[in-house]
């Protein structure tokens, strides 16, 4: 039997309307709908006890705009991530919303958001519209990942107060960019090319035991939701005596 030409083009339609509803879920540039709070008696910026590790300077990254979150934490490879986030009421909110970077883990609400108070203002047409939404302390939003840009910033690695040279080597990754995660470092030995495999601590904090000595290179993974991945090789090494607190700025940017 022949298929008739209504019935060729219902199947046309068929496979149309399931590759369309294919993409939408795959959609990375699609808004997805959630909720949003913010800091409970929090200063205009975000805290400096974060689960990211990155001390104060988390409370000030991006201008203050920043935000716990709660399933895109990631066990911690969220952490650096940025995100536009915008609230839904069209009498209070902007169409451009607000971006953060992730700098913390947290919930409330079922909220996958907890900004700075700075960041839940930003979401505001007017300051008027902004005291408005800090009433509310809850409201409806949508978010999609979107890339971080540091301009005139590489990213840079700022030894943990605890490394013991030459025992134990801990770092958080500062000024994370682009719009890939970062799961995997390696160091190694800039001789004789030795590579050691660094564990995530907790958040952006990557540590090791008996790490390599003399200068240091870093190898940093960056993937991203596709399963594409790629290595990036900083241009500058962590000296020999490297020392805690200190940070070292890589060398580059990854904007992509």
């Amino acid at each position: 039997m022949v298929p008739t030409l209504q019935f060729l083009l219902f199947l046309s339609g068929t496979s149309l309307f399931m590759q369309t509803l294919a993409e939408a879920a795959t959609c990375s540039d699609c808004f997805i709908h959630s909720r949003a709070a913010y800091y409970p008696n929090s200063y205009e910026n975000g805290t400096d006890t974060g689960r990211c590790g990155y001390g104060s300077f988390g409370a000030t990254l991006n201008g203050g705009d920043v935000s716990a979150v709660s399933d895109l934490y990631r066990d911690g490879v969220g952490c650096g991530a940025c995100y536009q986030v915008r609230c839904t009421d069209s009498h209070y909110c902007t169409d451009k919303g607000v971006t953060i970077v992730v700098t913390d883990h947290g919930s409330s609400h079922n909220t996958d958001f907890i900004l700075s108070r700075r960041a839940f203002g930003r979401m505001a047409q007017t300051t008027d519209a902004a005291a408005s939404l800090i009433a509310l302390g809850v409201v409806d939003v949508e978010y999609k990942r979107v890339s971080c840009s540091y301009p005139n910033k590489n990213i840079t690695i700022k030894i943990d107060e605890n490394s013991d040279h030459p025992s134990y080597l801990g770092f958080v990754v500062w000024y994370q960019q682009g719009r890939r995660d970062i799961t995997a470092v390696h160091l190694c030995e800039t001789q004789n090319f030795a590579c050691k495999v660094l564990d995530r601590s907790y958040g952006a904090v990557w540590t090791t035991t008996s790490p390599p000595s003399g200068p240091l290179s870093l190898r940093m993974l960056f993937s991203d939701e596709d399963g594409d991945e790629a290595w990036v090789v900083p241009v500058n090494n962590i000296p020999n005596d490297w020392k805690a607190g200190q940070t070292y700025d890589t060398g580059v940017q990854v904007n992509s």
